[in-house]
């Protein structure tokens, strides 16, 4: 039987996760089937192979059952449950839904109704115009149909996001005594490429001591000086041994980006990069600005030990996982010297948010914390939800005793471009709002960017006072560092934020810091770089 390919393997799985969807299996396990195709899909190693050499469960995300799947499929080419299930469901219609949006069960219902069972008559029949003939298909819904199907032919590729990126690249540095390059380098908000370079006299002892790594999985390419091997991520890094003083020359060309090194010309041979930039004539330039063409002078970019204070953490008030207390004493134990405690409201209604009263209670709460931590402050905030009527989701009274209020918008990320700002600035002018959180509302590799208009954000911020946040959760990111950027040029301050649910989430400051760095941020551009005295709080 021909070996399957990874693409092939990936599809199998992705078909048995939405007919498992159909049949009402548990979300959890279908999940677990499509992060399993998503990362055999990305995965450079045989898959056919890891599951001959019973390695195929180094691969994260795959557990026992699905490496049970996996061995029926390479060993026989098929998946019983999956056959058996096809008898049931119409599966090219099922994963063809997952792709425009549709659940299983209305592309079923939609199929039914144009009297097509595979994925190819339905884009006949939807390019013929007979969407509209579906009940419930107006012109919005056929024509955002339609856009997806346009965009059928242009996959996405999912990057690795920052905090994962990182901690698997340092992790293999670490193994082989390296130097972590590539996408995480620079902090990029998704990491494609990875590398590793070493300066080491015996390159092959290096090159087999990455290939024994916990976190190698497989060896693709192997040179003298060179080694491409699959991550238990499921993603390429590249391991590179520089020759003799040649090190700072292969970790700039390792950080990248590759427009950013084009630009610079040849590089000269260096054993650090200050040696090759001052060949080139050209000041060092920190990795994070090294995504477009520059030779100038950087600026001093904000820095972790800039910051002061975290002015976005939640509790067990909320969605959080610690106390009041609890967080304050972590954030203290940081070197801080305040700390916003901004729980939801509850209008976010998929997790628990606090009213008037709530917030008034857990005031009660963080006087003690005060009294406890002095001179250390515990900022009364709260993270208020902008309603879909453009109201905020708290009275004006309870607003107005707040210390901190950060601005937020859940529901309605795909209103239009002109409702979305008209919405958001409208609440922005209350005047005690404080800051605006995440205002983009991206959740990376699942939600794209909403449609707000920035350029007018930062109008009415600059009227205002506002600030606008760069988000340090690691699957938003949000401000962007090009959105950081901008708003910096607007003369906009920004806060470097953890969005911290836990005490360890309040270690996503490096994220934060590093998005705002992306963006040119100096620690004067940066709201909780300032002592607690020259804070902006409450305007009202």
């Amino acid at each position: 039987m021909k070996r399957l390919e990874n693409a092939a393997i990936a599809e199998r799985l992705e078909a048995l996760a939405a007919l498992l969807d159909l049949s009402g299996a548990g979300y959890y396990t279908s999940r677990a089937y499509r992060r399993a195709a998503e990362t055999i899909r990305e995965t450079r190693a045989p898959i056919a192979e890891l599951v001959a050499q019973g390695r195929v469960q180094e691969l994260r995300g795959i557990g026992p059952g699905i490496a049970t799947r996996l061995r029926e499929l390479v060993d026989t080419g098929r998946i019983a449950e999956l056959d058996e299930l096809e008898h049931e469901v119409q599966p090219e219609l099922v994963g063809l839904g997952r792709f425009l949006g549709v659940g299983p069960k209305r592309m079923v219902e939609i199929g039914r109704a144009l009297d097509v069972r595979t994925a190819d008559e339905f884009r006949e029949a939807a390019r013929a115009g007979r969407l509209q003939s579906v009940p419930g298909v107006g012109p919005q819904t056929e024509q955002r149909l339609l856009g997806r199907l346009e965009q059928e032919a242009k996959p996405q590729r999912r990057g690795l996001t920052l905090n994962r990126a990182r901690a698997l690249l340092e992790e293999i540095a670490a193994g082989v005594d390296g130097e972590p390059a590539g996408d995480p380098r620079r902090w990029a908000d998704t990491s494609f490429d990875l590398a590793v370079v070493c300066d080491a006299p015996d390159p092959a002892e290096v090159v087999a001591a990455f290939a024994r790594l916990p976190a190698i999985v497989s060896i693709v390419e192997r040179e003298a000086r060179r080694a491409l091997g699959v991550t238990v991520e499921g993603v390429p890094v590249e391991l590179v041994v520089a020759e003799p003083g040649r090190f700072g020359t292969e970790l700039l060309r390792a950080t990248g980006s590759r427009v950013y090194v084009d630009a610079l010309g040849p590089l000269a041979d260096a054993p650090d990069e200050h040696g090759v930039y001052a060949a080139l004539g050209v000041p060092w330039c920190p990795p994070e600005l090294r995504e477009q063409p520059f030779r100038g002078e950087p600026p001093p970019l904000v820095g972790l030990a800039d910051i002061r204070g975290d002015l976005h953490s939640h509790t067990t008030w909320s969605d959080g996982k610690a106390s009041v207390l609890e967080m304050a004493t972590a954030a203290r134990d940081l070197g801080y010297e305040y700390l916003a405690i901004c729980d939801h409201t509850q209008n976010v209604r998929v997790v628990p948010g606090l009213d008037a009263d709530d917030l008034r209670r857990q005031g009660e709460e963080i006087a003690a914390a005060n009294e406890e931590l002095a001179p250390f402050r515990v900022l009364r905030g709260t993270e208020v939800d902008i309603r879909r009527d453009g109201e905020l989701d708290l009275p004006d009274d309870i607003l107005a005793e707040l210390d901190w209020v950060q601005l937020s918008l859940h529901a309605g990320q795909r209103d239009p471009r002109d409702l979305l700002t008209k919405k958001v600035t409208e609440a922005m002018r209350h005047p005690a709002v404080t800051c605006l959180s995440h205002p983009r509302g991206r959740i990376i590799n699942h939600r794209p960017p909403n449609a707000l208009d920035l350029e007018r954000v930062f109008e009415v911020a600059l009227e205002t006072g506002v600030a606008v946040e760069t988000n340090g959760l690691p699957d938003r990111l949000d401000l962007s560092g090009p959105e950081v950027r901008a708003a910096v040029e607007a003369g906009v301050p920004v806060c470097a934020s953890t969005d911290a649910h836990s005490i360890r989430g309040l270690g996503n400051m490096q994220l934060a810091v590093g998005t705002a760095r992306r963006g040119w941020a100096t620690a004067a551009d940066v709201v909780n770089t300032r002592p607690l005295a020259e804070l902006p709080l409450r305007r009202s």
